[in-house]
């Protein structure tokens, strides 16, 4: 059966590094869920406005697609999404029966703001942190992973997700 792990958190939080070294480790395919924002949010996003609930439905539905097509072809995945509400994490999980496992990167807020202030090339400011974090409603469902550790460490934690 395939199993499909969404890396979840905040900006800054390393979903994509540990979403890209999990799936290696494991052998799985990597998505990047930035890639599927539409243009306007990207836009939206590198203006420094963050996005609504309205805004992120379409991409996450776009992302849930993407877990329905991995599914469906017997494909384990791994995924980036922010996910900050239990109602995206929904819409990713379905009801269908997809084996969706989501794992929280947790980062102190003020290790969030000095790797954003760091990042380059990204469409997303530091400044929209503080709206991620006020939206965010932390998972009961998922792994929880202290993210501030060394990547090697995080993903050795998360070697026993393949089931």
């Amino acid at each position: 059966m395939a199993m499909i792990v969404v890396v979840m958190g905040v900006a800054g939080a390393g979903k994509t590094t540990v979403g890209q070294k999990l799936a290696a480790y494991l052998g799985w395919r990597f998505v990047e869920g930035d890639d599927f924002h539409p243009a306007a949010n990207v836009t939206k996003m590198t203006r420094g406005r963050p996005l609504t609930d309205a805004d992120r439905a379409p991409w996450l539905q776009a992302l849930r697609r993407e877990v329905v097509r991995s599914r469906d072809r017997g494909e384990s995945l791994v995924v980036t999404c922010s996910a900050l509400k239990a109602s995206y994490r929904a819409t990713l999980r379905g009801d269908d029966g997809a084996a969706v496992q989501f794992v929280y990167l947790k980062v102190a807020p003020a290790v969030l703001q000095q790797r954003l202030q760091q990042r380059q090339g990204h469409f997303m400011p530091a400044s929209l942190l503080a709206s991620q974090l006020a939206t965010l409603e932390e998972p009961e469902e998922a792994i929880v992973v202290e993210a501030q550790t060394a990547i090697a460490d995080i993903v050795a934690a998360l070697s026993g997700v393949r089931r």
